[in-house]
Order: structure tokens, then sequence, then C-alpha cells
């Protein structure tokens, strides 16, 4: 059976350095073990550069980030698996054409089902509901950015006036410590 494995790496920039160590990814070694594979290609965007399209297509955000391809997958997913190169290896045979049209044989016997009937469905009604999950997704992240961006926005308040009360109360701590009071001791109950 033909695996197929694509990872798109998205490492940080020189400036902004993450050690490449068999606990984050050992590419180099995952890289060398599949040279000339025309089953695995491997390969690094720098997303602060030319490559910041790309990252903002997948949704990398952090760094290092690895995302799987596997065919007719086109979105590629996020790899969270182990980043040693045996766990790398074990992932890999797990790879390999998923339940589609021309890979049927593939298939469970409900996702065999699934495919038969969305295969059934007019095309019209097929574009139309990927339209509206895609909508509906797009939809649900305005939503979150927006709420995050409002809390943000109540954190930013909260925290300029916590640093006010803090400079405000800072001279009668200052008084009341040069005056000799302690604070009693709090002792914490087991």
């Amino acid at each position: 059976m033909l695996r197929t494995l694509s990872l798109l790496c998205a490492l940080a920039p020189a400036h902004s350095t993450i050690e490449l160590t068999p606990d984050t990814f050992n590419k180099e070694v995952f890289e060398k073990e599949h040279a000339g594979s025309t089953n695995v290609l491997i390969a690094d965007v720098d997303c602060t550069a030319a490559g910041e399209p790309l990252c903002e297509r997948f949704g990398i955000e952090g760094f290092p980030t690895i995302k799987v391809f596997n065919p007719p997958d086109e979105d590629g997913e996020d790899y969270e698996g182990g980043r040693e190169l045996d766990e790398l290896k074990e992932f890999v045979l797990t790879l390999g054409p998923g339940c589609s049209p021309s890979t049927r044989d593939n298939c469970s016997a409900d996702e065999l089902k699934q495919l038969d009937e969305t295969l059934a469905m007019p095309d019209a009604d097929r574009v139309a509901e990927l339209l509206r999950i895609q909508e509906d997704l797009t939809a649900k992240e305005k939503a979150h950015a927006a709420l995050l961006e409002s809390l943000q926005a109540q954190f930013d308040e909260s925290n300029k006036a916590l640093e006010a009360d803090k400079k405000a109360a800072k001279p009668r701590i200052k008084q009341l410590k040069m005056a000799g009071t302690k604070l009693p001791e709090v002792k914490e109950e087991l």
C-alpha cells in the first residue's frame, strides 16, 4: 500500500531561536531517512518572510509546527504526535490513501455508506453544503476573534486600572513600611 506524507514544518526565524532537538523535532534525521522519496515531502517555511501567506493559509501560528498532508487532503492537519524519529516513522506507517471514490477498498463499511450517500447527492447540493459549512465556520471564527478582542480590551482596561492603583498606593505602602509596620505571618492550614 502506498504511504504518503507531506510535512510542512514552520520553523522560527533565526532571530527567534527554537532549537530543534529530539524533543521538538529531529527533522534532519527524518529528512535524511526519506531522501529521494516520492512519497514523503518535507518542506520548511519561514512564516516571517516570503512564506507568510502560506502560513496564513494553513493557520500556522506557533513554532515549530508540523502539518500533515495525506492525499487527497489539501488543507493539511496539525500533527500532534511525538517528534522522535521512531514516533514519526510509526506515524508514517499509519498513513496512506484515505477513503475516496478511487480508493474504495480503504473504506470501512460506515465510510463506504457515507461516501455512497455523498456521491449520490447532486453536485449543486454538495457544493451548497460545503459552502454552508465553510460559511458557518468562518462566522464562528469571526465571533471567536471578536470575543478575543473584547476580552483583550477588558484585560487591558483592568490592567491599566490595576497599575494605576498600584502606583497610587506605592507612596503609602512605602510610608507604612518605613514606620516599621509589619504584616502578621499567615499560617497555612494543611
